[in-house]
């Protein structure tokens, strides 16, 4: 199954993207393999650091090198991917300012929907920033549930436990970009995320 060639979008007027980024993945996967998924924010400016882009690219060095300060032994996004992890953007098209405006959050989580749907086995979910958790929180509202990720700093609310559809979400912050190297603290946080993730799938 390539995710690419199930889903799509055609909406071209929503606030502070570029769609000149616009990307879903491109990879070739089998759903019953993935017991993970991994949301960040929104695809990058260059399409040649996403995740699947290949070359070393920055989504994947940061990425990767996140899976190995959790212990896990990887070198690629490929390595990742083995471990039954699916990696994806909550917006699909890059983003042109410093945030994501909440409409637009709350129109890609449509697809964002439609995406996890694909992986009814998902037994974890690491939301990667404040987009992936109110990504997760407007797909549960939308099925008249209550929000999945309570309102508050993530460093405050991350150690509880919460569910979606059935499976663990984990509130963490930020792995796919440059500022992952600048922040150890927040790097740190992520990689107990991660770790806790992978444990519970038994990847740990």
């Amino acid at each position: 199954m390539r995710p690419c060639d199930l889903l799509s979008c055609d909406r071209v007027s929503c606030a502070g993207i570029r769609r000149e980024g616009y990307a879903i993945p491109d990879l070739d996967v089998r759903p019953d393999e993935i017991s993970i998924i991994l949301i960040s924010e929104s695809s990058p400016p260059d399409p040649a650091d996403g995740y699947y882009a290949g070359g070393d690219s920055l989504f994947e060095k940061t990425t990767v090198q996140a899976f190995r300060d959790a212990g896990a032994r990887v070198e690629t996004i490929g390595d990742v991917v083995g471990l039954g992890v699916y990696l994806t953007a909550a917006v699909k098209c890059a983003k042109t300012g410093y945030g994501v405006e909440t409409a637009t959050i709350k129109e890609c989580s449509a697809l964002l929907e439609r995406e996890l749907d694909l992986f009814p086995g998902a037994r974890a979910y690491l939301l990667m920033g404040d987009v992936a958790i109110r990504s997760i929180n407007f797909i549960a509202a939308r099925a008249g549930e209550p929000r999945v990720i309570p309102a508050g700093s993530t460093y405050k609310i991350r150690g509880a436990e919460y569910w979606f559809r059935g499976g663990r979400a984990f509130p963490s912050y930020l792995q796919a970009g440059p500022s992952f190297f600048i922040e150890k603290t927040k790097r740190a946080m992520i990689a107990q995320d991660i770790a806790a993730a992978l444990a519970l799938t038994g990847r740990g």
